[in-house]
């Protein structure tokens, strides 16, 4: 982030949570982490390809093999039996962690990505951040999981909030408004709100302080269960783990039918996260029962 950012960003004020009232200037973000390079033409190459199809409508298509029985196996016709694979050990002598990081949120794809709101204690700043360590793990009650990178001691901004107020909102992201998401992972120092630097609009919440993002089809009021920190081999604090109970969903009417159980997939249209700076679009589906012992 350039010093002028910096010095605008320290001024902004607390929005009201439904009001989003200033047009945020032009601004240059980093397209990577320090992990992940980006080639030097990248501009070029992003110029090279097609337009975004924004009235791309989710598609079903049959299983690879519709007439698949018990006992059949994969689908290929034995071709994955012919490949090799080659044994990994994530703490093998002179393999750096950024290595296993590249290799996981490479291969462990698609992956949800919460955009969590946060609030601070005092109520003076609000945060807004991505994050794809992230998932749903039980119905009753509704928790979900969030991993952090780093210890509560030395916390960044939307940990440190939802560890000092034990609430959030975990925002979806769609395609609507994939670049503004991407804008919130900016590297602001705490205290600065992201929401100016999106220019999502803040909308409030039920239950928690915390705003929802306006733009978001589906957005989940969350209350902080527990949190548990992990170390890695030398003893150091490198992550956290956060369970968080839903306690107030809230759905775009044009997505949820009067039972209120199914989000509308086509409407939703949300955004996983891939490999590097990559994201992935949902537009193409299928459905296979679940079998019957």
């Amino acid at each position: 982030m350039h010093r002028a950012l910096l010095r605008q960003a320290r001024r902004i004020q607390l929005l009201p949570l439904n009001i989003n009232t200033r047009t945020p200037p032009a601004r240059s973000f980093s397209q990577t982490s320090t992990m992940f390079k980006v080639d030097s033409d990248f501009d070029k190459v992003q110029a090279s390809r097609p337009d975004f199809n924004r009235d791309q409508e989710v598609t079903y298509s049959k299983p690879p093999n519709p007439g698949w029985k018990q006992g059949d196996g994969a689908n290929d016709g034995g071709e994955s039996l012919k490949k090799n694979h080659i044994e990994i050990d994530p703490y093998e002598e002179g393999r750096p962690a950024t290595s296993n990081y590249k290799f996981l949120i490479s291969g462990m794809v698609p992956r949800p990505i919460a955009l969590i709101s946060t609030r601070s204690k005092d109520g003076t700043s609000t945060n807004l951040a991505p994050f794809s360590y992230s998932q749903v793990i039980n119905h009753d009650p509704p928790l979900l999981v969030v991993g952090f990178v780093g210890s509560l001691d030395r916390a960044k901004d939307t940990l440190k909030n939802l560890a000092e107020t034990e609430e959030c909102v975990v925002n979806i992201i769609s395609e609507h408004f994939v670049e503004a998401a991407n804008a919130t992972a900016v590297n602001a120092p705490y205290g600065v709100s992201e929401w100016e630097v999106s220019g999502l609009h803040q909308a409030p919440s039920s239950v928690v302080q915390a705003a929802r993002v306006k733009e978001s089809v589906l957005a989940i009021e969350g209350k902080l269960v527990e949190t548990k920190e992990f170390k890695n081999r030398e003893g150091r604090k490198t992550g956290v783990l956060a369970i968080i109970e839903g306690v107030r969903f809230w759905a775009r009417d044009d997505a949820i039918g009067e039972d209120k159980s199914v989000v509308d997939l086509k409407v939703l249209k949300p955004i996983s996260r891939l490999g590097g700076i990559q994201y992935g679009r949902t537009t193409d589906a299928l459905e296979i029962p679940r079998p019957q012992f």
